[in-house]
């Protein structure tokens, strides 16, 4: 009974105060064995000629998160983090839809982590999380409970439109806007039913800003687990603020992508 609930029921409105997204290339080896059957990872290659793939440690400051069919003045204002893997999901009809594969989520709402995990498999833990606009300057810190996901950065707003990261394997902000998330899916495999939980994000105009960020504490993520001795290469930085979002009731479909 517990996976019919976890299908992603409730369609649920907010609006993003701020949202950046700091995204890690990593090995295509290193994330490969994360992902459930029916799932390929999107990839980029540099002009070197490596081959990535990348995760998203995305920080969001929502205000009035609700179920969709509820006036915005029941919701709550609260802050979400999570660490979601950029992913493909190919249809028999020859469509492929890009999204992301949840890994872990973390929030400083009791409410939110056991609704959210009732509801869904984001993986929600409690956290100490902190956000803060000082001038010009856009502040997160968390401090996880089991010290997986601890994570302190500065974003510059005055500096925007910025160049890419040092490092970055893209040749250019071109190739980097298209690994910016959120994407307009995620993914839940459903091992029970060998079934994929597909959920599509709602937003108003999506105009991502890439940002020079500092990170006084780097994501603790990954130096445990699967990522344990791996070195993520920050890969860019996205900011954007002041939009109506939401995601849809999840929709099912069958592990090759055929509609249920």
């Amino acid at each position: 009974m517990k996976h019919l609930l976890q299908r992603h029921p409730v369609p649920m409105r907010t609006r993003f105060a701020h949202s950046l997204v700091l995204t890690y290339a990593l090995p295509p080896e290193v994330l490969e064995p994360l992902l459930p059957p029916g799932l390929a990872l999107d990839t980029y290659t540099d002009p070197a000629g490596t081959e990535h793939g990348f995760v998203a440690a995305a920080l969001v400051d929502t205000r009035d998160l609700r179920p969709a069919f509820l006036p915005a003045g029941l919701g709550a204002d609260l802050t979400l983090t999570g660490y979601r893997i950029f992913t493909r999901f190919p249809t028999p009809g020859g469509r492929t839809m890009r999204g992301l594969k949840i890994l872990r989520s973390d929030t400083d709402s009791r409410t939110m982590a056991v609704g959210g995990n009732l509801l869904t498999r984001y993986h929600y833990r409690l956290a100490r999380i902190g956000s803060r606009v000082v001038g010009d300057t856009l502040e997160f810190r968390v401090l996880s409970r089991d010290g997986r996901a601890d994570l302190h950065v500065r974003a510059d707003l005055a500096g925007a439109p910025a160049d890419l990261p040092a490092g970055s394997p893209f040749a250019c902000a071109k190739d980097a806007r298209r690994f910016a998330g959120p994407l307009p899916y995620t993914f839940e495999h459903e091992p029970r039913t060998g079934s994929m939980i597909v959920v599509k994000a709602v937003r108003t105009h999506w105009e991502p800003t890439p940002v020079a960020v500092e990170l006084p504490t780097p994501p603790t993520f990954f130096q445990h687990g699967p990522f344990a001795g791996t070195a993520p290469v920050l890969a860019n930085a996205f900011h954007v603020a002041d939009l109506d979002y939401g995601w849809d009731a999840g929709l099912r479909r069958a592990e090759n992508g055929a509609e249920r």
